[in-house]
């Protein structure tokens, strides 16, 4: 069973001030950028521009993927390769203090594996997705919607707690199950959590997206992104 960090209070502010800035619906396009959308390409792998404030560039497929709705590698924060069980004990980075990790290849898995200028998101960046972007409900996911119009695709990809693999966060409800997608920032919190991206959905289409905080030794996914 998963365990969480407590949330900050600021999370709790920044949830509620999504849902009343960003526009909410259903749609059944996971897309490839959008509708129309015009895709770019650094070391290989594409990138839409939302049309953010900050300029950055999201990558339209997470780590280890080559579709957008492929779920792709999972990485227990700070490590840049994948493994056969995530847990505190083989963890390389809890219970210690490192800063920011954007842009590190030693601890940073999208900058080890595809390449400067692709990193991981800071908590900044992860926040102008929540708040200057538009959130759809999609079929195994969450689209966004940016500013200009173009979009990416979030899939709710699960995660690792050890060996076992988890769709959900929570347990099943007179079968009712949740599914998750937690991505991972570039941000630490404390010495044993660091921040994540957390999208959670069930089958009855009740979803909900928040900046949070988990173990650090978790396998989550993780969706590069590039300033150029």
């Amino acid at each position: 069973m998963k365990e969480t960090l407590r949330r900050l209070s600021l999370v709790m502010i920044a949830t509620t001030l999504v849902f009343t800035g960003c526009k909410k619906d259903q749609e059944n396009n996971n897309g490839n950028g959008g509708n129309g959308a015009t895709t770019n390409v650094i070391n290989g792998h594409e990138y839409v521009d939302l049309g953010l404030p900050s300029g950055t560039k999201w990558a339209t497929c997470n780590v280890g993927a080559t579709a957008p709705e492929e779920d792709g590698n999972y990485y227990a924060w700070g490590e840049i390769t994948t493994k056969n069980e995530y847990i505190r004990e083989n963890s390389r980075t809890y219970g210690k203090n490192i800063d920011d990790i954007s842009g590190n290849s030693s601890y940073d898995a999208a900058c080890a594996n595809w390449g400067s200028p692709w990193r991981m998101p800071t908590k900044q960046e992860i926040e102008e997705l929540l708040y200057d972007c538009a959130w759809f409900l999609s079929i195994g996911g969450m689209k966004v919607v940016g500013p200009n119009g173009d979009s990416i695709f979030l899939p709710t990809a699960g995660y690792y707690d050890g060996a076992s693999y988890y769709p959900s966060p929570y347990s099943d409800w007179v079968n009712s199950q949740t599914f998750g997608g937690y991505y991972w920032s570039s941000q630490p919190c404390g010495t044993s959590g660091a921040y994540c991206l957390s999208i959670n959905q069930d089958r009855f289409d009740d979803y909900d997206y928040e900046y949070t905080s988990d173990y650090r030794y978790y396998g989550f996914t993780i969706r590069p992104v590039a300033n150029i």
